[in-house]
């Protein structure tokens, strides 16, 4: 009884502590490298040279800014995804509900800047929003005639694809010049970041975040099975409804202004229950928001330094750290499975 509460006590301050640490080594990693006491300066005085405050304030600081917003958005979706289909593989990317974003987003940009018309932070998050509620709408209506989740991933994998082969074809034969970052979008990345974009994502993304935060007593009584949160007095139907919305803002979110990132919503929630040995909501959620955060900032980092000046798109580093842990995930799964069959 009393380990729970001292692991508890340890983990959230070391989440914040990494946080911290990799948003200040974040700004301070570059092709000009800037110590972490001038980036410490810069960030809170406001002191330094013209140079270095231009490259950490116009450039870095933005960016690292919007990578652990967004981290953070990303694992808090795949967590409420998570909790809606009580399985831990769910997530924005393997259902679909990722490419079903990119989609519109890419279908707005193109139909807009081709136009001449301007695109706001607010028209690609409606769009975002727009395809990931066509997907999510998708996949529960699959979940009514497949019985099993593994033929329900299956379905939500497909209808990925599919979404990603209509972006590409989209972003094949766009020929516009307004749209030359298009493909690079479509890869997943956190450059190009303002502080004019952090307004509304950071809008979006800390509503989401407060919203699931009121939804954690009903959503801890739901886990326990929905014949258990009805006797409690939720209202199960609107609860999934609230979690599909919640989830698709979130994730939309996070297309609109990065694009699509794999694995994040996934590998985190799990890496952070493992780490809680708690499955309350009310902890788990602020946890992965924090660990998503933390996650995305060291990807980034990796993205723009491992082959500089070559960048990976981030998409590509995520997958590598978060693949091997859905793959233990499922492993020990199917032990797990296997042992109560026995």
């Amino acid at each position: 009884m009393r380990r729970a509460p001292i692991r508890l006590l340890v983990a959230f301050p070391l989440l914040a502590a990494c946080v911290l640490l990799l948003f200040l080594a974040s700004a301070a990693t570059g092709s000009v490298p800037v110590p972490l006491d001038q980036v410490a300066s810069a960030l809170f005085l406001r002191r330094g040279d013209e140079a270095t405050l231009n490259i950490l304030w116009q450039i870095r600081l933005p960016r690292a800014a919007m990578a652990a917003l967004l981290g953070g958005a990303l694992s808090l979706s795949g967590y409420l995804l998570q909790t809606f289909f009580t399985n831990p593989i769910a997530g924005p990317f393997v259902l679909g509900i990722s490419s079903g974003a990119k989609l519109m987003v890419a279908c707005a940009l193109v139909l807009m800047l081709g136009r001449g018309l301007a695109v706001s932070s607010w028209t690609m998050v409606g769009a975002a929003f727009v395809g990931a509620l066509v997907v999510t709408a998708f996949v529960l209506l699959v979940s009514r005639r497949l019985r099993g989740m593994a033929q329900l991933l299956v379905a939500g994998i497909m209808a990925g694809y599919i979404c990603s082969a209509a972006t590409d074809f989209i972003v094949t034969f766009a020929q516009d010049s307004d749209i030359v970052n298009l493909r690079g979008w479509s890869l997943g990345s956190f450059s190009g970041a303002t502080w004019d974009a952090l307004l509304p994502a950071g809008v979006l993304t800390g509503t989401g975040f407060v919203a699931a935060m009121l939804l954690s007593k009903p959503m801890d009584a739901y886990r326990m099975g929905e014949a258990h949160a009805e006797s409690v007095g939720v209202n199960v139907r609107a609860l999934r409804t609230a979690l599909v919305l919640l989830s698709g803002l979130l994730s939309a979110c996070v297309t609109a202004f990065a694009g699509p990132i794999s694995f994040v919503g996934i590998a985190v929630p799990i890496m952070v229950k493992r780490l809680l040995r708690t499955a309350k909501p009310i902890l788990v959620m602020p946890a992965v928001s924090m660990a998503g955060a933390a996650f995305c900032l060291c990807c980034d980092m990796i993205a723009r330094t491992a082959f500089a000046p070559t960048e990976l798109a981030v998409s590509t580093v995520t997958s590598l750290f978060g693949a091997p842990v859905v793959i233990a995930a499922l492993i020990r799964r199917g032990r797990a499975q296997t042992d109560r069959r026995r």
